[in-house]
Order: C-alpha cells, then sequence, then structure tokens
C-alpha cells in the first residue's frame, strides 16, 4: 500500500502520509510482532498523530498489564522500585499528552490514565 493513499484508520484524515508499526519494543523492552504479514489480513495505517496515540495505549496497555499482576501478587516487572516509579513517570506523561489532544483520542480516555494513576498512588501508600 502507497502510504500516502487510503485514510487514516483512527481518525479518517485523508491525503497525509500514513504508517503501520509492526515490530518494536514495548514499555519494558520486551520484543513483539503486532503486525504479522501470514496472520494480519487488514492491516490497519494511522497517520502521525494517531500512531503516536497509538504508541501511548500500548504504554498504558503494557503498564495495565504489569500493574493488575503487581496487585494479584504474581510476578511483575513493577515490583522494583525503579520500573514502578518509572511506568508512574509515563503515566503522568501520557495523562498531560492526552490533555493537550485536540479533541480527543481514538485509543486512550484521559480519565482510564488518571484513574491508573490514582491506583498506583493508592499502592505506593499502602507499601
Amino acid at each position: 500500500m502507497d502510504s500516502t493513499s487510503g485514510s487514516c484508520n483512527a481518525c479518517g484524515a485523508t491525503g497525509i502520509a500514513l504508517m503501520k508499526l509492526s515490530l518494536g519494543k514495548d514499555f519494558f523492552g520486551r520484543a513483539y510482532d503486532r503486525l504479522s504479514p501470514s496472520t494480519d489480513q487488514s492491516p490497519k495505517w494511522y497517520c502521525e498523530g494517531c500512531s503516536m496515540q497509538k504508541n501511548l495505549q500500548r504504554d498504558f496497555r503494557d503498564i495495565v498489564g504489569e500493574f493488575d499482576k503487581l496487585t494479584a501478587c504474581q510476578g511483575s516487572i513493577l515490583s522494583t522500585q525503579e520500573e514502578f516509579q518509572r511506568a508512574s513517570l509515563r503515566l503522568r506523561e501520557i495523562a498531560t499528552i492526552l490533555s493537550g489532544v485536540a479533541g480527543h483520542s481514538p485509543f486512550l480516555t484521559a480519565a482510564d490514565v488518571t484513574q491508573l494513576i490514582g491506583r498506583m498512588q493508592i499502592t505506593t501508600m499502602q507499601a
């Protein structure tokens, strides 16, 4: 697909450069392959703004997953103070970025991020 044809699968913008992400690292440095050619029959294409927001969503989802493991007393990367603080900082960054997004993010709500920040603060206070 030509990266300038079609429209953004999130916001519908047309006539702009589009991109897709396939290989990379998650927030905690683990490798992932989101778009495997043999299994993904309809890859999503995003404009620059939506692509950035999709990355924020991925980081949020990674942190939520590890926080859920931590609160369930399962092995979690967030069990170290350094990673917990790094994840907390990233959530605050995400909240700040979302507060500056015109309209709303098609992937993530500021309320969800704020709620997780609150849950993590309570966990810190209980420790």
